[in-house]
């Protein structure tokens, strides 16, 4: 095998494919904008500034560009890492370099859960890169052709490098994202982050922060940046310390991004925290509400959510000018009966639009996972994804062990809610409500070029709304509303009208998808009935006849 640490090593970086019916691929909304897929691939251009620099790399991002044989006949050796819901894309991808005779290093959080399933690869690191990644160059170094390398430890984040931002054309992307932290203090049952992380959370540096901001900001990059924590406000008064670095350096460059990020709930409880955000044009947050029954909050550990009124508390989040996107679970040990109504209540007085509802899926090496199995109730190879399009994420798979309502009810309900919920008038309500209530101030303000793109693709989506008569009548009295009530409401509302074009499709394939696993599961149900039927009367038939005998 070539010495791969020599200067000429060609590195061929890929990110596999997500589902076009992903709730996260938004990629119809991307080309109303001019850009291509949402969000670019940031642990792999994190790979990248870890390994040795003095190798030439090139990025690959399938959500974008196909993957073609040149790219493997270019290279010396091929990284890949993602997700459970890449599985079957990152299996075949070995496979494929594999065909050009060329090493494979694999990584990331599916490959981390599950090494298992990526023993095809050559080089399995697994765990933090910071940590790992070292471990594969030294084995490089002693002419090692294959390895897995894990370990315990966790990742000094003050020590982190900057991801090599320049091997990505920003134009390509909606948004940019940064890493300030990892781990989170919670230990939700289902939640495979602090399996992952630790439940200490680790920060970088307020310094090292400004550098990758100012790193974008010398690329030329403007707008969005997503800080991709999993729990932004994991360590509070850590992100109180940045946030106020991020302002002062804002303000000094005439603040050139807006930001979006992933909080608890209980971001709500510190107003100081809020305005700081608020200063800093943060526009978004994702919240994991999960589900307003207490009871199975509880049960599931989620106790942060516990003893909160919803509508109220996200409201609140409005009045610092933050748009609320949550995620929500059905299928929870202990729910009741009425969670479909429940749900959608909550949902729709609360006024979130963007709601990501998803079945509950016990992920390997969780707490949820383990006590399943102790309980006997995890499907067999529960974490392997067939190569099939249906399986596209924990939105249209989930359920994958014995649930404790009757499965057909979960996934009746489950359909009922997204029926609701995605349906134009309730969907177009959320709006409304939402943007009438935000406080709206944004300090980012694009460039003529930008903001005419803006204007043209408003004219888009009006057009295309307003051509669909389910969507005519509610898309316009909300922008009437808006523009009555509160103007400055009016862009994040459009944003959000804009997002229903991916939603409605991305529900309409689910629930066409759940139509039919309901339609089976009747089916199969009928036929045992007409089974212990037939042998009832077998049975029955049987002894008349032998009492006719006697």
């Amino acid at each position: 095998m070539k010495n791969l640490l020599k200067n000429e090593t060609r590195c061929l970086i890929i990110q596999s494919e997500f589902s076009a019916f992903s709730f996260w691929n938004y990629s119809d909304v991307c080309k109303m904008v001019g850009a291509k897929y949402p969000a670019a691939p940031l642990g792999l251009l994190t790979v990248a500034a870890l390994l040795p620099q003095q190798w030439t790399f090139k990025l690959v991002d399938a959500n974008i560009n196909p993957v073609l044989d040149e790219h493997f006949e270019w290279a010396d050796i091929v990284c890949v890492g993602g997700m459970l819901p890449q599985q079957s894309k990152m299996l075949s991808l070995i496979d494929r370099a594999h065909q050009f005779e060329l090493p494979v290093v694999v990584g990331g959080p599916d490959p981390t859960s599950q090494p298992e399933l990526y023993q095809s690869a050559d080089y399995l690191v697994l765990g933090e890169g910071e940590v790992t990644i070292p471990l594969f160059i030294a084995d490089l170094e002693r002419g090692c052709t294959r390895g897995q390398y894990q370990s315990d430890d966790k990742a000094d984040m003050t020590q982190a490098v900057v991801p090599r931002f320049d091997l990505i054309r920003f134009q390509d992307y909606l948004q940019i994202g940064i890493q300030y932290s990892r781990g989170c203090p919670f230990q939700c049952e289902f939640c495979n982050i602090v399996e992952l992380f630790g439940r200490n959370p680790r920060t970088k540096t307020n310094e090292q922060i400004l550098r990758e901001l100012q790193m974008l900001y010398n690329l030329g990059h403007r707008g969005h940046v997503d800080i991709v924590d999993d729990n932004f406000i994991g360590n509070k008064k850590n992100a109180k310390k940045v946030l106020t670095t991020i302002k002062n350096w804002s303000r000094k460059n005439k603040y050139p991004f807006y930001f979006s990020t992933e909080c608890s709930i209980n971001l709500a409880d510190d107003e100081n925290l809020m305005q700081l955000m608020k200063d800093v044009d943060f526009r978004y947050v994702f919240i994991g509400i999960e589900t307003p029954e207490e009871t199975a909050l509880l049960m599931t550990n989620k106790t942060t959510n516990v003893n909160r009124p919803i509508g109220p508390t996200i409201k609140k989040i409005y009045s610092y000018g933050m748009i609320v996107n949550a995620g929500f679970i059905i299928g929870f040990d202990h729910e009741s009966d009425q969670i479909a109504e429940n749900m959608i209540q909550c949902i729709q007085d609360s006024g979130i639009s963007m709601a990501m509802l998803g079945m509950l899926y016990a992920l390997p090496n969780t707490a949820l996972s383990r006590r399943l199995i102790k309980e006997h109730r995890l499907f067999k190879n529960s974490s392997i994804l067939k190569d099939d399009h249906k399986m596209i994420d924990q939105t249209s798979t989930g359920l994958n062990f014995i649930t404790y309502r009757p499965r057909l009810d979960i996934l009746k309900d489950y359909l009922h809610i997204e029926q609701v919920i995605y349906d134009p008038v309730n969907y177009f309500k959320r709006v409304t409500s939402t943007a009438i209530q935000l406080q709206w101030k944004p300090k980012y303000k694009p460039g003529l070029i930008k903001g005419l793109k803006t204007g043209l693709t408003f004219i888009k989506l009006s057009r295309r709304l307003g051509e669909n008569r389910s969507t005519t009548w509610p898309y316009f009295k909300m922008i009437f509303s808006v523009l009555f009530k509160n103007p400055a409401g009016l862009e994040p509302a459009v944003n959000l009208s804009a997002m229903f074009i991916h939603f409605h499709k991305q529900s309409q394939s689910i629930m066409q998808q759940i139509a039919s696993e309901i339609v089976t599961i009747m089916d199969r149900q009928l036929e045992e009935k007409s089974d212990i039927a037939f042998k009832k009367h077998h049975v029955s038939k049987n002894l008349v006849i032998k009492e006719t005998v006697r």
